[in-house]
């Protein structure tokens, strides 16, 4: 019986030595050795004028396209607040105006309660009025002490707005003329008072008294 020869043959030696294909052979894979050279792995298939995937995103952008991306969100931003501050300006506005009228009517009630308490004073001093009224009409208060103390209080009343009512000449108002009697005379004209019976006063708008007056007729 032979024995095998135990020398390899020229194929056997070509791919044990690097002439065949052994992995991990640079030789033997020259693409592959070519693209690890180049990089990491594959690149990405390059687009108009050499340009790849990534250098397109990599690319800055200008400042009219971010003001351009920035517009819809700031104005976004912004309308909920005009909103909020155009609705507190109302309100504000009709505040204002209800502060406004709060004090107009504050001031007309102010007004109206100093009349009508300057009035119930005055009610209580009418007395003392027709009595000053007699004195000077008989010639008793022309001069001296009491004189005075009369004119002062009628001009203390009148600064506080009191207003007498009644006098000669005037036309005859049934509103603040209370008619006593009717005089045939030729001094006035008809319908005007000829004669002041008792003075009335006012304060304001607000009639304390009339006065009793005498309405002139055609004789």
């Amino acid at each position: 019986m032979s024995m095998p020869d135990p020398t390899p043959g020229p194929d056997e030696n070509a791919d044990d030595h690097g002439t065949g294909n052994v992995p991990g052979d640079p030789a033997a894979h020259p693409g592959e050795q070519r693209a690890q050279d180049s990089g990491d792995g594959p690149r990405e298939e390059a687009g108009p004028e050499g340009l790849t995937v990534e250098d397109i995103l990599s690319t800055p952008q200008s400042t009219d396209a971010e003001s351009g991306d920035a517009a819809p969100a700031a104005a976004g931003e912004d309308s909920p607040s005009v909103a909020l501050a155009e609705e507190r300006l109302e309100e504000l506005r009709r505040l204002q105006a209800e502060f406004v009228n709060f004090k107009h009517r504050t001031a007309r009630e102010k007004e109206q309660l100093r009349t009508f308490v300057t009035g119930d004073l005055l009610q209580t001093l009418l007395p003392v009025f027709d009595d000053i009224d007699a004195a000077r009409q008989a010639g008793d208060l022309t001069d001296g002490p009491f004189a005075a103390i009369a004119n002062k209080l009628e001009e203390t009343l009148v600064r506080h707005g009191l207003v007498r009512i009644g006098e000669i000449g005037e036309k005859f108002d049934p509103n603040v003329h209370e008619a006593v009697l009717q005089q045939p005379t030729s001094v006035v004209e008809p319908d005007q008072i000829s004669m002041v019976l008792r003075s009335g006063f006012r304060i304001g708008e607000r009639v304390v008294r009339p006065a009793q007056v005498a309405v002139a007729v055609a004789e």
